[in-house]
């Protein structure tokens, strides 16, 4: 074997460790950052394909608004406690924090904490939790018991809106108008129609059936 390819299967060899090396499983106690973010041995971990309020965030249940952030890291410390967590690679976000799915034995806390109503969905970067949130919704458990911003949207400095809007003559369809301009309406019982605030000064209206609302231009919202 030349000197030359000896070189190049030692670099390949070292190359293989190296990456299996970064990418091995982070194993330890978690300290919980927030409800989507934990710290193994000083490694900050951003979980997997999941989006949680904010530690600051508010959102509303009954009535009354509460510190939900505060709550979904309550809610992942508990169900933690101090039991080992094993964390898979998947990526490194542009905060330089691994983003991996977590395991607590054969529970997936990813997906838990979507499961329970504490963080939804990230579909920006993953599909992998939509079920999970779906049935959330529908049990209406955490966020989904009440009125809440979505996270990424509550970080660009979107807040909740008092909830005292009611329906005009009758007509419930909410007709919105999104950052983009795009013409959205929304059907009771949607994913964000709680969510959705009518201004009329920026044009959006209220339909009293989806026929008007698409004549009028506007599209049904695809959640």
């Amino acid at each position: 074997m030349t000197r030359w390819l000896l070189i190049a299967v030692f670099l390949a060899a070292t190359a293989g460790v190296a990456s299996a090396f970064v990418q091995s499983p982070i194993v330890g106690i978690a300290s919980v950052i927030d409800g989507d973010t934990l710290e193994i041995h000083g490694q900050r971990i951003r979980l997997h394909g999941i989006d949680a309020p904010e530690s600051g965030q508010f959102c509303e249940k009954d009535g009354k608004q509460y510190r939900c952030g505060q709550q979904a890291a309550l809610a992942l410390a508990d169900k933690i406690g101090r039991a080992t967590v094993r964390c898979e690679h998947r990526d490194i976000d542009h905060y330089k924090r691994i983003v991996a799915v977590c395991s607590l034995g054969n529970v997936d806390i990813n997906a838990w904490m979507v499961r329970q109503g504490w963080a939804i969905a990230y579909r920006q970067y993953s599909r992998d939790y939509v079920d999970d949130e779906s049935a959330a919704q529908a049990e209406k458990t955490g966020l989904w018991a009440g009125r809440f911003i979505e996270p990424s949207k509550w970080r660009r400095g979107e807040r909740l809106q008092p909830a005292n809007q009611t329906t005009v003559d009758g007509c419930d369809i909410k007709g919105n108008i999104n950052r983009h301009g795009d013409k959205i309406y929304h059907m009771p019982g949607g994913r964000w129609y709680e969510q959705a605030r009518i201004d009329e000064n920026r044009g959006q209206r209220w339909f009293c059936s989806e026929e008007d609302a698409q004549s009028a231009g506007w599209r049904r919202s695809r959640q």
